[in-house]
């Protein structure tokens, strides 16, 4: 259980983010979500009573230290769990690939993800707990054609992770990744039937995954059953990589 944790979700606005933040307040953490679709996220607010809703657009620094802001303030204790989730994707082929749809997926994935770490450490060193859980992806420990900004800032949280699990543990706060395969999300909903068919054929579950399956590995690490899981890259891929 965690009655005396705040939980902070990026991107809650919808699919992983929105399982995420529900399985958690189930567990008895107090929400507080983030996005930047306020719409959105008052719809993930209504299944959560007492949540809180932080608008935050994490290619802005400054959007990010203000949200945070807002969230100890609305909290009224330091956030202990913070999950990184919201992410964007600009695919093509790397020889056609804009800098500027480079840099914005790293800015947004990767430095806005690291921000957020920055934002919740002092507190969670002074409380000595703290649950980071980085959302990565199957494609950064595989890589995909078409995807060499969004694979690479997926690759990069995990070395985030390690970097962070190591420097941290002294003060009892674990950082750990997941990376879930290809999840029934909007993301995945565009792909054509074709394009599925051949997912599924990589899958030896046979079947994508819900966001479910993702929030139940998340709602487990930020756990105190996680407690001796640090530097950890969790699969939720259906063995689509082992």
């Amino acid at each position: 259980m965690m009655t005396n944790s705040v939980a902070f979700v990026s991107g809650a606005s919808r699919g992983i983010g929105r399982a995420c933040a529900v399985e958690l307040a189930k567990a008895g953490a107090k929400l507080v979500l983030a996005a930047r679709d306020r719409v959105k996220l008052q719809e993930t607010a209504a299944l959560i009573p007492g949540a809180s809703v932080v608008e935050m657009d994490l290619a802005n620094p400054e959007s990010i230290k203000e949200a945070f802001a807002r969230a100890a303030k609305e909290a009224g204790s330091p956030i202990t769990v913070l999950v990184n989730n919201a992410a964007i994707t600009k695919d093509t082929l790397a020889l056609r690939m804009k800098k500027e749809d480079w840099d914005s997926v790293i800015d947004t994935n990767l430095t806005g993800s690291f921000l957020c770490c920055q934002q919740v450490l002092p507190g969670m060193m002074r409380e000595r707990w703290g649950r980071i859980v980085n959302i990565s992806s199957v494609v950064g420990e595989t890589g995909n054609a078409g995807q060499a900004n969004y694979a690479a800032s997926k690759a990069g949280l995990i070395g985030l992770t390690k970097s962070l699990a190591q420097e941290m543990a002294s003060r009892n706060i674990t950082v750990n990744a997941v990376t879930p395969g290809f999840i029934e999300t909007d993301m995945t909903a565009v792909l054509s039937p074709e394009v599925k068919e051949a997912i599924l054929a990589k899958v030896p579950l046979k079947r994508l995954g819900s966001p479910a399956d993702v929030a139940a590995a998340v709602r487990f690490l930020a756990s105190d059953e996680a407690a001796y899981i640090t530097g950890h890259v969790l699969a939720v891929n259906g063995g689509m990589h082992m």
